[in-house]
């Protein structure tokens, strides 16, 4: 691994190669462009992966025409199995980080070399993209900012850790993560305060970084209508599984040989 000069910090060109950027992707055609070309503007060549979960338009289409590798799922997944798709894309093909962001525009690729910077440089396994430590380009209604707002306490209370914004899907993790989280670990419908919880438990280190978010560009939500409801309901019964869990038994920890010495050697590492 090359460190740039007098730093001791990972070169971001090296780790670039090995790092993939997992795009979840549903009926996201006439985001995607402007979301792509965003992050072709960080002029990183970082790769791009879009995981199409079953589209009804042209998704895959559009993401193969402008250069993104594409995953097509034979069924509708739901958003987190759509990336828990693509964690195990970026694992079997040797990429040791991956940045998370969501297809419909709302989060700014301009802040996710900072995420990155942290998990290349081994001061984090996960970095969290917080719109409340940076700023939100968007009205967040009164109920979901409520929302948030409890969740971030419940899991800030439970972590010891100040989390401003459990439920931000702006990411960036490392490959114990990708590993951990390619099993049965990761919450298959809306991975957000419970994701945060089962990092905890699994003794990872997480960081939130000031990022940008706006509205979604065009399209409906998936959290738009009755959905909001489900959301609040399933994420509370989820963090009482996962505190069941960590009550019950240990078996979900993070990989046994990962002390952190070299991160962008990970790869070579597990493959030894």
């Amino acid at each position: 691994m090359r460190s740039s000069p007098g730093t001791g910090v990972p070169d971001t060109m090296d780790c670039s190669a090995k790092t993939l950027v997992i795009i979840p992707a549903h009926n996201e055609a006439k985001n995607l462009p402007a979301v792509l070309a965003e992050v072709a503007a960080l002029k990183a060549a970082l790769p791009i992966l879009v995981v199409d979960d079953y589209s009804t338009d042209d998704t895959a289409a559009v993401a193969s025409a402008l250069g993104a590798r594409v995953l097509q799922l034979p069924c509708n997944l739901g958003y987190g199995g759509a990336l828990q798709a693509g964690f195990r894309y970026a694992l079997h093909y040797g990429f040791d980080f991956a940045a998370l962001m969501d297809a419909d525009g709302q989060h700014k690729a301009s802040g996710m070399l900072d995420l990155l910077q942290l998990v290349w440089a081994g001061e984090a396994d996960v970095a969290i993209g917080s719109r409340f430590l940076g700023h939100a380009e968007y009205n967040i209604s009164f109920v979901k900012r409520l929302g948030m707002a409890i969740f971030s306490q419940v899991v800030s209370r439970i972590t010891r850790q100040r989390i401003t914004d459990a439920t931000s899907g702006f990411q960036a993790v490392n490959r114990d993560v990708l590993t951990f989280f390619a099993s049965d670990n990761y919450p298959v419908d809306f991975p957000d305060a419970d994701m945060i919880l089962l990092l905890h438990f699994a003794r990872f280190r997480l960081r939130e970084v000031p990022v940008t978010m706006r509205d979604r560009l065009s399209g409906e939500s998936m959290h738009s209508s009755w959905k909001p409801l489900y959301y609040v309901a399933k994420m509370f019964f989820s963090i009482f599984i996962v505190l069941l869990r960590q009550t019950t038994h240990r078996n979900a920890v993070r990989p046994a040989a990962t002390s952190i010495v070299s991160p962008c050697d990970a790869a070579r590492q597990v493959g030894r």
